[in-house]
This record gives C-alpha cells, sequence and structure tokens, in this order.
C-alpha cells in the first residue's frame, strides 16, 4: 500500500468501528473542557473524570474559579498530579479569561496558547471539540499509531501533526483524532501490538515481521 491509501484504509477502518466518538473527559462547555484537558497532562482520563465532579464544585466557570485560592484547586486537583503547577494554571488563565476575554473562554489558537498550562494539544483539543474548529491534537497514542501506520518519521509530535494533516480530510480531522485514540487503547497498545498483531497494522504492513520501535516525542 502507498501511504495515502494506507490513510484512506485507516479512515474507513476507523469509521466502521467507532461511527460515535464522544469526548473521553466529562465536560459541560469550553471551559470545563479546557480545566480537565489541562488536568490530563500525564494523568489518566478516568482520573480526570473522578476528580473534575469535586472541582466543579468549588468552581465550574471562571468569574468563580478566579475567587478561589490556588491552594483550594491543588487540594482537590492532586490525584491528576502535577499539583501544583495544574493549579496555579488553572487559577491564572481564570483570571486572563475574565479580564481579557469576557469571561469566555476565547476560540483563537494564539488567545488560548498564551495561557499558562494550555499548549498547542490543549488549544486543539479545545478548539475541535468545544468551537468544532477543525484541529488535529496528538497525543501519545496518535504519535504511536502513526508510526505504526507508517504516516509519519516519528521525529517529533509537530511532525506527525504536519503529516497526518496532509493525509486525512480536513473535514475529519476532529472525529478521526477521537478514533485513532480509541482504537490505540483498545488494539494497538503502547505494550503490545508493536505493529504486527492489530487488525490495522498487519493490513497496511502485511509482510513486517519484527515489532517496531516506537520513537517518543
Amino acid at each position: 500500500m502507498r501511504k495515502q491509501e494506507r490513510a484512506d484504509y485507516i479512515v474507513e477502518k476507523l469509521e466502521e468501528l467507532y461511527p460515535e466518538t464522544p469526548v473521553p473527559l466529562d465536560h459541560t462547555d469550553a471551559y470545563t473542557l479546557l480545566i480537565a484537558v489541562l488536568l490530563s497532562a500525564q494523568c489518566t482520563d478516568e482520573r480526570v473524570n473522578q476528580v473534575t465532579p469535586f472541582l466543579w464544585k468549588l468552581a465550574d466557570n471562571p468569574r468563580d474559579m478566579r475567587k478561589k485560592t490556588v491552594e483550594q484547586i491543588q487540594e482537590i486537583i492532586r490525584p491528576c498530579g502535577l499539583a501544583p503547577r495544574k493549579a496555579k494554571a488553572i487559577h491564572r488563565l481564570s483570571e486572563m479569561i475574565c479580564d481579557e476575554h469576557g469571561e469566555e473562554v476565547p476560540a483563537s489558537f494564539e488567545e488560548l496558547e498564551k495561557m499558562p498550562g494550555v499548549g498547542h494539544k490543549t488549544a486543539s483539543v479545545v478548539m475541535a471539540q468545544a468551537f468544532g474548529v477543525p484541529a488535529f491534537p496528538v497525543d501519545t497514542h496518535i504519535h504511536r499509531l502513526a508510526q505504526r501506520w507508517g504516516l509519519t518519521n516519528g521525529k517529533n509530535v509537530d511532525q506527525t501533526e504536519k503529516d497526518c494533516k496532509k493525509l486525512f480530510p480536513r473535514e475529519k480531522w476532529n472525529k478521526l483524532h477521537l478514533q485513532i485514540i480509541f482504537y490505540g487503547r483498545e488494539y494497538c497498545k503502547a505494550r503490545s501490538c508493536h505493529g504486527i498483531e492489530c487488525e490495522i497494522c498487519t493490513t497496511v504492513y502485511p509482510n513486517r515481521k519484527r515489532p517496531m520501535e516506537f520513537k517518543r516525542a
């Protein structure tokens, strides 16, 4: 298969497996999604979803969150890891949303990425899932699978994002990045498959015999 043929097959197969793509992080609006994605750094979605109900009881909007202390936020989000840094980021970005954006999360990559704790991936998730703007957030699952499927050389996540955007139709990005994550969690896991076991890997590379080494971001 050529690279584009592999990409086309992957789209077709993932649509068959995952016709519905609910966002794994529980949220009610752009603000709660932003906070949940920030908390998910080096933490599982499951753990974040266990913690956020308690955080939303404290404050579920930037106006109320800015009134809380960093220590109050930190105590609640401790199970998510990196709590001191994340708590400071949540407090400061809540202030920024209130002071600079009229208490509304900005629908702009540039403005989102100015906020503490918000990198390009986090901004991409918010833009895609809260505002419907085509984006292709690359997490470790996508970075790993794109390598196993021969869609990128795995140099870094930025390159993986660029390569995937070239291969996949723009109108499918928002759904497809979730489909790839779901597939990576269910079938093509970090400690299994290694490019030689799951259905997609064996279809796009039927002659591959040796486990593939994953280049981490």
